[in-house]
Parts: C-alpha cells; sequence; structure tokens
C-alpha cells in the first residue's frame, strides 16, 4: 500500500467514526429530550370534543408524555361535555397545559372553566377569557340553582388550581370577562406567552400536582419534542354534524319524509331518509352518545339491506342501507392513532356491499317472475297427455315419467288426448283435448 492510499483510508476512517459518534449522540440526546402532545379544541365543546380531549389525556399517560398542551379556541358548548373534560384533567396523571391562543382566540363559557381546571392555564395576548353564565338552549337565562351549581363548580376548580376565586366566580354569576394580562394580574391564569415555543421555554421547571392527589411533578418542556393529537376525518364529520342549527334541519325534514312515506308507503325512500336524519338529529342534540348512533345505522343499514332482498326494486332500500352503512361507520370508529379507519375504505366497502344485495334483490325478483308452471304441480297444466286404461270410470297417464291417474271435469272420461286443467293431489284433472290443439305432448310409453 502507498503512502498515499494510506493517508486516504485513515482519513476515511476519521471520517465514518465521526459519524458514527455523532450519530449515537444525537440519539442520546433524542431519547433524553422531553416530549409534549399538542392537540387543539377550536370549536364548541361538544360530546366529539369532550371525546378527543379524554383520549388525547389517555394517550398522554399511556405513552409517557411530559405534558399535553390543548391549544383551546371556543365560544363555549354543552355543561355536561364541559364537565367530562373537567373531570378528566382533574384526574389526569401528566400535566395538562391548556393555552388559550392563537391572537384574537377566546375561551368563553364553558371553555373558561376548562382553563381554569388545567395544571397551567396560559394565554396569547390578544386573547380572551371568561363570560361563563350559564344559558338555556335557546339563548335566555336560566334558573338561579343552575347558576348556583355552576358557580360551585367553578370555584371548587378555583381553590384546586390555587386561582383567583372572586374572578373564576364572577365569570359566572356576573358572566365577567378579562384580557390576557388582566387575567394573569388577577391570578385567574398563570403565563402569558407569545407563541407555543415560548410558553414551553416559559412553564420548564415549574411545579404541578396530577393525580393521585399528593404527586407533585416538575415539567420538563424546554426544546420539548411535540407530537400531534389530530381529531382525524371521522371526528370532524361528527363536529360538524353536532350542531343545533343542523339538528333542527335534520328533524324537519326528517319528520316530513316519514310522514311521506305513511302517506305513500310503497317505495320505502321516506322512511330510509326520515330515519337516517332523525337518528343524526338526536345525535346533534347529544340525545344519543356517539357509539350509540353507531350501533343503530348499523342496525338501520341491515333492515334496509334485508328489505331490498324482501322487496326487490329499483334499488331505494339498497341506496339508504349503503348510506346507513357509511355513516355507521363514521360514529362506530374513533379515530385513535394508528386505529384510524379511512374514509377511502368505509365508503367503497359500502357501495361494494350495496350493489350485491341489489344484485342479491335481482336474483330474488328474476326467481319470483318465473313462470309459475315450469315447476311443481304448474308443469302439468295445460299440456296434453294420452288417456289410457278406463275402467269403471278410472283412467291412468303416464306423464313425467311416472303413472298418474286421471279424471274428468265433468261428464264420462274417454281414452285418447286430453288436456290438464287442474293437479288436485295425484290425480290428474282433465278434459277432452281439442282437434286443432299444438300444445306440447308429455313424454308417455
Amino acid at each position: 500500500m502507498t503512502r498515499c492510499s494510506y493517508r486516504v483510508l485513515v482519513g476515511v476512517l476519521w471520517v465514518a467514526a465521526a459519524i458514527m459518534f455523532g450519530a449515537v449522540q444525537t440519539a442520546a440526546q433524542g431519547d433524553d429530550a422531553p416530549r409534549v402532545l399538542r392537540t387543539t379544541a377550536d370549536d364548541a365543546i361538544t360530546p366529539v370534543i369532550a371525546d378527543h380531549l379524554k383520549e388525547a389525556v389517555g394517550r398522554a399517560e399511556d405513552e409517557g408524555y411530559d405534558a399535553l398542551v390543548v391549544e383551546l379556541d371556543t365560544p363555549g358548548g354543552l355543561d355536561t361535555s364541559m364537565r367530562e373534560i373537567i373531570q378528566r384533567f382533574l384526574s389526569a396523571e401528566v400535566p395538562v397545559v391548556v393555552y388559550v391562543s392563537p391572537q384574537g382566540a377566546r375561551a368563553a363559557s364553558a371553555g373558561a372553566i376548562i382553563t381554569f381546571a388545567s395544571h397551567v392555564a396560559a394565554m396569547a395576548p390578544g386573547t380572551a377569557i371568561g363570560a361563563a353564565t350559564p344559558v338555556g338552549l335557546e339563548g335566555g337565562d336560566v334558573e338561579n340553582k343552575v347558576i348556583n351549581d355552576a358557580a360551585a363548580l367553578a370555584e371548587s376548580v378555583a381553590r384546586l388550581r390555587d386561582r383567583d376565586v372572586d374572578f373564576v366566580v364572577d365569570t359566572v354569576r356576573e358572566g365577567r370577562s378579562a384580557s390576557a394580562d388582566e387575567a394573569l394580574h388577577v391570578g385567574a391564569i398563570d403565563v402569558v406567552a407569545a407563541s407555543l415555543g415560548d410558553l414551553l421555554d416559559e412553564i420548564d421547571g415549574r411545579q404541578v400536582e396530577v393525580a393521585p392527589a399528593g404527586t407533585t411533578v416538575t415539567l420538563r418542556t424546554a426544546g420539548a419534542v411535540l407530537d400531534e393529537h389530530d381529531m382525524g376525518v371521522l371526528r370532524r364529520i361528527q363536529q360538524t354534524l353536532a350542531d343545533p342549527n343542523i339538528a333542527f334541519l335534520f328533524l324537519s325534514i326528517g319528520t316530513l319524509a316519514l310522514i311521506y312515506e305513511l302517506t305513500s308507503p310503497g317505495i320505502g325512500a321516506g322512511g330510509a331518509v326520515g330515519v337516517v336524519l332523525i337518528l343524526l338529529a338526536l345525535f346533534s342534540l347529544s340525545v344519543l352518545p356517539v357509539n350509540t348512533v353507531g350501533l343503530l345505522l348499523l342496525g338501520l343499514a341491515a333492515a334496509l339491506f334485508v328489505a331490498e332482498l324482501f322487496a326487490p326494486g329499483i334499488g331505494v332500500a339498497a341506496a339508504g342501507g349503503t348510506a346507513a352503512l357509511v355513516l355507521s361507520g363514521i360514529f362506530l370508529f374513533d379515530d385513535a392513532p394508528g386505529l384510524e379507519v379511512s374514509m377511502a375504505v368505509v365508503a367503497p366497502v359500502a357501495a361494494v356491499v350495496g350493489c350485491a344485495v341489489v344484485f342479491a334483490g335481482r336474483l330474488v325478483l328474476r326467481t319470483r317472475a318465473t313462470d309459475s308452471t315450469t315447476t311443481g304441480p304448474g308443469l302439468f297444466i295445460d299440456r296434453t297427455v294420452t288417456v289410457h286404461h278406463v275402467v269403471g270410470g278410472r283412467a291412468q297417464a303416464f306423464v313425467e315419467g311416472a303413472w298418474w291417474n286421471v279424471r274428468p271435469v265433468n261428464g264420462e272420461l274417454q281414452p285418447g288426448r286430453a288436456r290438464i286443467v287442474d293437479v288436485e293431489g295425484l290425480d290428474l284433472v282433465v278434459e277432452p283435448a281439442p282437434d286443432n290443439s299444438n300444445d306440447q305432448q308429455t313424454g308417455e310409453s
């Protein structure tokens, strides 16, 4: 080996060693870096948002994240859904950080109490929080006992998270709101940060108490690796449907469709559309849980497919069953990471099932439409036979490989050709065949 070649080899070895050392060091730093799970709630608080946030807390716990950050922007929502989220935040074994962002966002009504229930409450500049007074479905005032109940919950949350009790209670009783700086000044929130990166740097090293009670952890968030927990397509569709305005529309159209079906029965389109829309309306009004709606839609799809088989027509029942099957896929399956059900799978599968049912219905219809004279006793009707052995008014004829007793419709039976008009038990009822009969003669000996 020449001296030049030796130097080249040594240089290559040094470079390879440096690359390997750097890779090992980077992997070690990556393993040691804090991990934060991030999710977003930027719509009204509904059962769909509640399930999404509870699922995010569960994932953060199961996968060992250092914290969960919820970026919140909401006008409020349902009291029942708000309480589910608060309960899950209070029982979380991982720190939950609620960050009201981006600039111009708000944590109003139910969103304010959810923010107060987090381990760390943060807001971006130019955001607002408060106005948590309960309102009725029509937007009007509610009874004092409802306000007292909400105020008691807000006070309990404020004391548990060491926030300004007077401000938190006033957001419920007086509808008080505040900007980010004012909320920080009175002690209703913990941090005002211009960006998520600034927030994670700001809260690094803070100590918070998580479940079980008495467990204190120190936040490690500076330079954290961020992982996303998205809602997914199916859950976003559910959230879109969870709207009182859509519920009213569905109830109106669904009721009209059922009335139309009852007054003009036959096709089944009105019944299928009406039931589907009313189920969706009950979900929108939070009367039925998500999975219950999915199961009911799946049962409806099965019923419509069976109806298509028993009463095949132009495929209306099969089309309704296909739509119900697609909707059941939306409501039955969660968008858990790694377990998502894609609409690119749900829709084609439902379409294939619907087409298969239509095809099966056509087979049933063809079978029913087949001339009844081709099978069973009808096989012999209008056939011409030769009558043999007329003795004492009784006779026989050889038909389709067997001897049958023959008797006349009326009058006396004469040997010769006759036409079968009926079958009674094991007897063929015949009448004299016309001379110009062109009917096919049965096989006979």
